[in-house]
């Protein structure tokens, strides 16, 4: 965690975790203006065959963040790497998430960019079987439900902080 904060520290990314009990909020705030430019909030649930899984509910930028850093090492990348290492920490071993769908265009990035930094398709949520209903229960929507091995997704993105801040 550590080398992730010293890494958007040179970035001019101000990263906070706040919890209560499972559930977690990071924030990244401009360290220039201090506005928020992202948001990440989900909880760290059991779940039935797999131990505890990081569930990822939201994870939103603001307009601010264009104007801070368009690379690959955006401020995305850096408020999901916190909420990674987060579950890593409380013994998680997969993270979720649904690429919510709100138009062809915006789904189809967010699923490439989740693809990008280490997330899988597990299934398509449409709504149109009974199977769905659930899933939408718990994500408050349809999209791409996608998971990730959390140690992977460490060990991929590691060195890339490391190297961000050296």
């Amino acid at each position: 965690m550590s080398d992730i904060l010293t890494s958007s520290k040179a970035r001019k990314l101000d990263l906070k975790i706040q919890t209560l009990g499972p559930f977690f909020r990071v924030t990244g705030k401009n360290a220039d203006t201090g506005g928020e430019v992202g948001r990440a909030e989900g909880v760290v649930r059991p779940w039935f065959g797999r131990g505890l899984v990081l569930h990822l509910d939201t994870i939103r930028l603001t307009k601010e963040t264009v104007a801070m850093d368009k690379s690959v090492l955006g401020v995305g990348l850096y408020v999901g790497a916190v909420a990674i290492r987060h579950g890593y920490d409380c013994g998680c071993r997969t993270a979720q998430l649904l690429a919510i769908y709100d138009s062809d265009l915006y789904h189809s990035k967010l699923v490439r960019f989740y693809r990008r930094i280490g997330f899988e398709e597990v299934k398509e949520v449409s709504g149109s079987s009974i199977g769905d209903m659930a899933d939408m229960l718990v994500w408050g929507g349809v999209g791409t439900r996608m998971d990730a091995n959390i140690h992977h997704l460490l060990l991929k993105w590691y060195k890339v902080f490391l190297k961000s801040h050296s």
